[in-house]
């Protein structure tokens, strides 16, 4: 196996939860390929075109990757992993909570600021300070 390919293990939990062709429309080619072929192209950044040929044609496989991101595929799989994972006992839940808070420059605090009053009693503000 290389790095472009998907380990066996990982494809039995995805293969199930791929669609299938409904109604009268050509049977899709391998869906494995055609994910191996995704994943080769955010790993490495590339465009859709420099997709290798050995992944399929890259227009097809674009072609998959968007219906699939527009019929809620990808979210069903996650989800459906993670539940899987999860039952499993794989994840390791954290909840983290940032209470991160950004001090005032000592100076600042006294600056005159707009109040959203009129403009004459801003002023005035300035003025008095």
């Amino acid at each position: 196996m290389t790095r472009q390919e998907i380990s066996n293990e990982v494809w039995a939990v995805m293969e199930p939860l791929m669609p299938t062709v409904t109604g009268r429309s050509r049977p899709w080619t391998d869906h494995r390929l055609a994910v191996e072929g995704m994943a080769w192209k955010y790993r490495t950044g590339a465009p859709w075109r420099d997709v290798p040929e050995r992944f399929g044609k890259w227009n097809s496989i674009y072609k998959r990757f968007n219906r699939w991101a527009e019929d809620g595929t990808w979210e069903n799989l996650l989800t459906e992993v993670q539940e899987q994972a999860d039952a499993a006992g794989k994840i390791d839940w954290v909840v983290s909570i940032d209470s991160t808070i950004a001090r005032v420059h000592q100076h600042g605090a006294s600056l005159a600021r707009d109040t959203g009053g009129s403009a004459e009693s801003q002023e005035s503000m300035v003025r008095a300070a």
